[in-house]
């Protein structure tokens, strides 16, 4: 059944891919300028680029998980949206204030948009993926308190199911760790021991429930499995996140002044956060071999088989590479980093809302799946994207240890920019890959006007 307040989704989830297009963009600019050192100098700065594609990241996907809140939160407790009019309040104040913020960054010099912000009435920008101005931040959490009261209204009044409760965990763990994004203290230590409170619990922490929540959302939708069985795995998966995500904060911590034990506590803990993302591609694959109909929707179906593999690969295998201490000692900092956190944020979260986008904005336009001729085209868009994902992860890595052994480990090391010139030849690589990326995005956006025999509308 459709609940007519669903549709406040559908400008969130067509701002969130707008702003994708834009993030992408923004990193193959930089990925350019990695080797044309002067592309587009002045005009856009190499940390400007960073900037703008670091924070275009973290606010499509909030776009993104807003609009499916919206969308899966009234089907799930089987009730109307507590104020769709103050859902949409909320989207045009978050993409206003969003906006407002890349063009201060593209158009000012960041210390004179710090003074004009009232940075220096709390002093909160200068750090890497917060760089946002105090009022930004301010309005950050206006929003997403609102948001959240409109959400937990909903959930008190219509049935409570465990994807709802997961989902409002995280969805209220997003918005509390992001506090700490105001606490910036003059101790270097000490900012960065929190400031990792805010990126590290996040991405391996609160996220991972919301995305544990959408694809149990979506394999439910797509695979008619026993709702009943879909929350057990649901419930390990959380488990398992929480146990090691909250403690695997210590890879963070193995050289930035904390005491000794975080080498061991980090290392032991990471080493674990592969599983819950296991654990996840298992649950996918085996709810789709035990579907109990075949839905119409296939196109979706994939998205969810390839974000628990995407996910485990990137978040797991590649996090697995180099969170032990001793291979770390030498890896931090170098393009492995890279490596890691362009798949692990592709496969986990990028490929989340790109599936719920994909079940839910057919059946916001009154059909249960987009044409046969519109989903072999998003299929063609995942390929695309999904495998030069890997190819531009195969090509960081090759460049990081490459730079490790040159910089790092040789006996005799090489300067930072010297052996970045030896391994130029990946970064063009890169950016081959990240333009058919791009190609594969706009082929995604693509198959929303395919237009075709629609299909019946279902629950």
């Amino acid at each position: 059944m459709q609940y007519k307040s669903q549709a406040v989704a559908k400008p969130y989830f067509i701002a969130a891919i707008g702003l994708f297009v834009g993030q992408i963009l923004f990193g193959l600019i930089m990925g350019l300028q990695y080797v044309v050192g002067d592309f587009l100098f002045p005009a856009i700065p190499f940390n400007v680029a960073r900037m703008v594609h670091t924070n275009l990241l973290i606010v499509w996907l909030l776009f993104g998980f807003m609009g499916a809140a919206y969308y899966l939160v009234p089907e799930e407790t089987e009730t109307e949206l507590w104020s769709p009019k103050l859902a949409l309040a909320l989207f045009w104040i978050f993409l206003v204030a969003g906006a407002l913020t890349i063009v201060g960054y593209l158009s000012l010099p960041y210390a004179k948009l710090a003074e004009l912000t009232g940075n220096d009435l709390l002093a909160t920008m200068g750090r890497e993926f917060l760089e946002q101005p105090l009022i930004t931040k301010i309005g950050i959490v206006i929003v997403a308190l609102a948001f959240l009261f409109n959400i937990t209204m909903t959930t008190l009044k219509g049935r409570k199911t465990s994807i709802v409760l997961v989902l409002l965990l995280g969805l209220w763990g997003l918005a509390v760790m992001f506090l700490f994004s105001f606490y910036n203290p003059h101790n270097l230590v000490l900012d960065k021991f929190y400031w990792w409170w805010v990126v590290h619990l996040w991405v391996e922490g609160v996220w991972e429930l919301i995305l544990g929540a959408l694809l149990a959302f979506v394999l439910i939708k797509v695979t008619g499995v026993d709702r009943e069985v879909i929350e057990k795995w649901l419930y390990v998966i959380i488990t398992l996140t929480l146990i090691t995500g909250i403690i695997g904060t210590g890879h963070h911590y193995f050289w930035i002044g904390t005491p000794e034990y975080w080498q061991w506590w980090g290392s032991i803990f990471s080493a674990l956060e592969p599983i819950p993302f296991f654990a996840m591609t298992i649950f996918a694959f085996n709810m789709v071999n035990r579907r109990r109909r075949d839905h119409p929707n296939r196109a979706a179906t994939l998205w969810a088989l390839g974000t628990g593999v995407m996910a485990f690969l990137g978040a797991g295998v590649w996090g697995f590479l180099h969170t032990l201490a001793p291979v770390n000692y030498y890896t931090h900092g170098t393009q492995i980093t890279a490596a890691h956190g362009h798949m692990s944020f592709y496969g986990a979260y990028a490929m989340v809302v790109l599936c719920i986008i994909s079940y839910a904005m057919p059946v916001l336009r009154g059909r249960a799946a987009n044409s046969n001729k519109a989903q072999v085209m998003e299929m063609w868009s995942f390929w695309l994207m999904t495998v030069s994902m890997v190819f531009i992860t195969l090509f960081l890595t090759a460049a990081g240890v490459l730079q490790v052994w040159l910089q790092r480990y040789s006996q005799t090391p090489m300067p930072f920019m010297e052996a970045q010139d030896q391994i130029s030849l990946f970064y063009w690589l890169r950016e081959g890959a990240g333009v058919i990326f791009l190609i594969g995005l706009v082929v995604y956006i693509g198959s929303f006007f395919v237009k075709g025999e629609s299909k019946a509308q279902t629950t």
